[in-house]
């Protein structure tokens, strides 16, 4: 089972994900289409302060990783196509966002993000872990591994 959350009205919807591969879900209030591929996303979902709540702390079930960065920051930058890859790579198990903590000052404050690039684990809208500074795809998955079991 996975919640997807209507790109319409905000629902949150229980999804049976191998049964949504067959047939199209709808949302349980609206009745809008419900994009299946949002279960196992290949790329980080961009968040902001206006979406953070919804994004990843309203999502239950599944872990979410953000990684909050700024385009300024040279070892974000650096960071970016690994952070990249590993979304393409794990299964659907494990969602990545991106929060720009340039363009989102106020959320970045809440989350007392002091250095970037910062990661941040979450489970159930609690923060469960967090990393800073810039590393590589083999240092990132295994962070992720070692997390796993808090995920």
């Amino acid at each position: 089972m996975a919640i997807v959350t209507c790109p319409n009205c905000g629902a949150k919807n229980r999804i049976d994900e191998a049964k949504a591969q067959s047939a199209q879900p709808k949302c349980g209030r609206c009745g809008h289409a419900l994009d299946v591929s949002a279960t196992s996303p290949s790329e980080p979902l961009v968040v902001t302060d206006s979406t953070f709540a919804r994004d990843v702390m309203g999502v239950h079930g599944k872990p979410i990783l953000v990684d909050c960065w700024a385009s300024w920051c040279g070892p974000c930058l650096a960071m970016a196509p690994v952070y990249d890859e590993a979304a393409a790579r794990l299964g659907p198990g494990i969602h990545l966002a991106k929060l720009d903590t340039e363009a989102e000052q106020a959320i970045a404050a809440r989350l007392g993000i002091r250095s970037i690039p910062t990661l941040i684990a979450y489970r159930n809208g609690k923060e469960i872990a967090r990393q800073s500074g810039s590393i590589g795809l083999p240092q990132l998955l295994n962070w992720i591994g070692t997390h796993a079991g808090a995920f």
